[in-house]
């Protein structure tokens, strides 16, 4: 090659992985998704506070607990297994990423036995300005927990093939979006279950 030409020979420049660069970038452009959702929320609240926290109470906070401890379990979960595949122990490995897929299913199961309680009581996005903003915003949550839920998947059946999963860097990547996505719920579940439900006192 001729002396002077570019190359890309120097990259990354930023000196970050580009797969874990593009998911920063990715996780930017989410912030300011729901950033807009939660500024209508409170534009919105301001708007109906009476119904907000009349509403509101009618929310299972017992299960967005249970929804809550689940996901904070399965980030520390994740974070493991990022760890044990650093340190090339597959079985550990395949153990801690099963826990945080195991942890995504559940997730997905209590939220659809809220969602079925109040679809039985004919409570839809359509019943309220409050219910919608709270199918709207939890939906996309949970959408987000099944995007999670299709690597995870991928990433721990190949780990049992012959040729195993060693690719750190892309557990790492994944790992950035699921603490990302418990990151989301830690701020859902105050807002939607305790906020607006001066009955509830948590010590």
């Amino acid at each position: 090659m001729a002396h002077g030409a570019l190359t890309l020979d120097h990259e990354p420049v930023t000196g970050i992985p580009h797969g874990k660069l593009g998911m920063w970038i990715f996780l930017a452009t989410e912030i300011m998704f729901f950033s807009g959702f939660f500024a209508t929320l409170i534009v919105m609240n301001h708007a109906n506070p009476g119904l907000f926290e009349e509403t509101a109470q009618k929310l299972s906070w017992q299960l967005a607990l249970l929804n809550t401890v689940v996901l904070i379990s399965s980030s520390l979960t994740m974070a493991l297994s990022i760890l044990n595949l650093e340190r090339k122990d597959t079985k550990k490995f395949q153990l801690f990423l099963g826990l945080t897929l195991l942890g995504a299913f559940i997730f997905l199961v209590v939220k659809y036995i809220e969602y079925s309680g109040k679809f039985a009581l004919d409570i839809t996005p359509e019943t309220n300005v409050f219910y919608a903003c709270y199918f709207l915003m939890t939906g996309f949550h949970g959408l987000h927990v099944v995007g999670g839920i299709v690597p995870m998947v991928w990433m721990l059946g190949k780990s049992f093939t012959e040729a195993g999963y060693t690719n750190v860097g892309r557990v790492e990547v994944l790992g950035l979006y699921w603490h990302f996505v418990d990151l989301v719920w830690i701020f859902l579940f105050p807002i939607f279950y305790l906020l607006y439900n001066p009955t509830l006192i948590i010590f």
